[in-house]
């Protein structure tokens, strides 16, 4: 299983927006990505600008048919010049559970 995390600074201004263009990326890969097992987005209570996404897939051919796909892209056409500074993106391998074992 291949997963992806993604924290996500919107500025001030624009939270509302990004939050909607994330509910839709959810949405899109909900209905259209079959290898897109999981797809959660959190807003830090504390601070609403800070958006956190973790992404599962089946492989890491369906990690990047999503990020190159309709859904991510409509994000950043979206939201991206709405982002306080750079997104950071961890791809990774799960190792638990059940990996390997």
């Amino acid at each position: 299983m291949h997963s992806l995390t993604a924290i996500i600074r919107a500025r001030k201004a624009d939270v509302a927006t990004v939050r909607a263009a994330l509910l839709n990326v959810g949405a899109y890969a909900r209905d259209h990505e079959q290898g897109t097992v999981a797809f959660h987005v959190a807003q830090d209570p504390e601070d609403p600008c800070l958006f956190t996404t973790y992404e599962r897939f089946t492989d890491k051919a369906a990690m990047q048919r999503h990020n190159d796909g309709p859904g991510s892209q409509g994000f950043f056409a979206a939201a991206g010049a709405l982002l306080d500074g750079q997104v950071t993106v961890v791809m990774a391998e799960e190792i638990w559970p059940d990996a390997g074992a």
